[in-house]
């Protein structure tokens, strides 16, 4: 197996960002065990501005501010894994940035996608549906509307 793409990248990233400790600590139980790590920075809580546009495509505005949760390491091989979460999730952030760095080697990429990555994916696309399907059921259409066009 070769380097991961960028695209591959962001994918794991993504769904690890969105699963935090509560979902990555189940799934490690059957994963491979985590290489040993340093910290380069964090894990630290801070800041981050929303942006805006006035209707999707408008002038930009600052919307408000979210709190985010950043991690980075550097396993014994070299490489550096990264993680970004939303909210105060420290211990998610970083597990998120070892799993970034172990997801790396082509050797470890199988076991941990299979017993960590895939499953969470799984979870989160089953959780979009649902809540796609109950906004649908809630779907108003206005008759008088439509045949007024």
């Amino acid at each position: 197996m070769s380097e991961a793409t960028t695209e591959q990248r962001r994918g794991w990233m993504g769904v690890l960002a969105r699963a935090g400790a509560k979902g990555i600590l189940p799934r490690l139980e059957g994963a491979p065990p985590l290489p040993p790590h340093s910290r380069l920075r964090g894990p630290e809580i801070g800041l981050t501005m929303l942006r805006g546009r006035a209707g999707g495509d408008g002038a930009p505005f600052n919307l408000g501010e979210m709190t985010v949760t950043r991690c980075a390491v550097r396993l014994e091989d070299g490489r550096v894994g990264h993680a970004y979460l939303a909210g105060r999730d420290m211990r998610g952030a970083e597990l998120a940035a070892v799993l970034d760095a172990a997801l790396q080697d082509p050797e470890r990429r199988p076991g941990l996608m299979r017993a960590v990555v895939d499953p969470l994916a799984a979870e989160q696309a089953a959780a979009r549906e649902a809540s796609a399907r109950k906004a649908a059921a809630t779907r108003v259409r206005f008759l008088t509307m439509a045949n007024m066009r």
